[in-house]
């Protein structure tokens, strides 16, 4: 993980001298002036990461700093950027407040040009804000919830994760085709804060439209480890569906406990990180899941990826590290298309709907007037026991959703159904 840098270059008094030597190079209107903005741009480009390092998101978020980082060197080892490196200043986002104020240093004090990053929703919604009004790009890496999209988007946050709304529909599509929510009682368990909330609004909807009915669903604190009062109600309830509508650690946590329980009723998903799935353990986890990606696509950029970062790191990469190394890829190519790092230009790159190849089979976009990344996504289950050697390896993902004779954006929200006003 990259530390803050406090090289003379990056300190008040140089910088304030330096815009002094500016203004006085223009005043006298010779060379210097024509000289002193190529100078002036010719450090690193600066990118403030902020990402959740501890707390029940901090396994994911470990994923995100390794993906991220991998991709910042193989680009500098590459020439850079316009000529420039590039310097990710990664640091735990820790909550939502601690989150808005180190963004707000990193702009201030660090002088950044772009803000990434982000799981948490709660957080990424607080990043936004401090983003929209300091007038600095923010790419919200990981954070799914609807909202952010919806009523509380910015004209200088872009999204780049699976929505809450895509997840649904598909993990909905597989219910469907298999008869399991018509006539159906369901109980679902939801996250207790602001991306579990929009979830279970959602998948309320999904059931709703479709047949189910839901007889109970209760909010989970982020930092429960216990189930066991959860699992009584459950058991109580007999329900034909549980639905998991939890995050991060919570999913871990809970499969494990229900098997231990040994309760009958079938589970489902609609948000599960495939290193949260990993750590469930082997005969835990059953279901149908969402991912964004996986590393099993055989798509030659994604097996390239795979194979480097499996050698750097000793481990295979979860989604959030593959995520967050498309993403500085995606900014990277913004600022080679425009040659610049200004924000305004990079947004109407972005929103030009230019094509970005994020190593699936389909090449991604933002769309203009929400700024949401239209890509594949998939569903995943369980492989049989016996039929996998690594822990890695039990889940199986199925085919990409939407279908490659499908327009991207089948699963995700109309712009009529959308509340968002840039």
């Amino acid at each position: 993980m990259d530390q803050h840098d406090h090289t003379p270059e990056s300190t008040p008094e140089v910088s304030a001298s330096r815009r002094q030597l500016l203004a006085t190079g223009l005043a006298l209107g010779g060379s210097m002036a024509v000289s002193m903005p190529l100078w002036a741009q010719s450090g690193p480009i600066k990118i403030g990461h902020l990402t959740p390092m501890t707390g029940f998101l901090g396994a994911l978020g470990e994923y995100a700093a390794q993906g991220i980082k991998m991709a910042a060197d193989e680009i500098n080892a590459s020439g850079g950027v316009l000529g420039r490196q590039l310097e990710v200043l990664t640091e735990d986002s820790v909550n939502p407040q601690v989150a808005a104020t180190k963004a707000q240093r990193m702009i201030e004090r660090d002088q950044v040009a772009f803000l990434m990053g982000e799981i948490s929703s709660a957080s990424a919604l607080t990043i936004s804000q401090v983003a929209a009004r300091n007038k600095k790009l923010f790419m919200s890496i990981g954070a799914r919830s609807d909202v952010l999209r919806g009523k509380d988007c910015n004209r200088y946050t872009f999204h780049v994760d699976i929505p809450v709304t895509v997840m649904v529909n598909a993990v909905g599509q597989a219910l469907l085709r298999d008869n399991m929510v018509r006539g159906k009682r369901i109980f679902s368990l939801t996250a207790d804060y602001l991306f579990g909330h929009d979830l279970s609004k959602v998948a309320r909807k999904f059931w709703a439209n479709n047949g189910g009915t839901l007889v109970g669903d209760e909010l989970v604190p982020t930092d429960a480890t216990d189930f066991s009062p959860y699992l009584v109600k459950i058991r109580q309830a007999r329900p034909d569906l549980i639905a998991s509508n939890l995050a991060g650690n919570q999913v871990t946590n809970f499969v494990k406990q229900y098997a231990e329980f040994g309760l009958p009723y079938p589970v489902v998903g609609f948000n599960l990180n495939t290193a949260d799935a990993w750590a469930a353990g082997e005969g835990n986890l059953g279901g149908i899941w969402p991912t964004v990606w996986h590393h099993e696509l055989q798509t030659p950029g994604s097996k390239a990826f795979v194979a480097n970062f499996t050698k750097r790191f000793n481990r295979v990469p979860e989604n959030h590290a593959w995520i967050e190394y498309v993403s500085l890829r995606m900014l990277a190519q913004a600022i080679n298309a425009t040659k610049s790092v200004d924000t305004d230009k990079i947004i109407a790159y972005f929103e030009s709907e230019a094509e970005f190849d994020i190593l699936k089979g389909r090449k991604a976009y933002f769309r203009s007037w929400d700024h949401q990344l239209m890509q594949e996504a998939y569903p995943f289950t369980v492989k049989p026991k016996g039929t996998y050697k690594e822990k890695w390896d039990f889940l199986k993902f199925g085919e990409a959703v939407p279908a490659p004779n499908q327009p991207l954006d089948l699963l995700a929200t109309t712009k009529e159904e959308n509340t968002c006003k840039m």
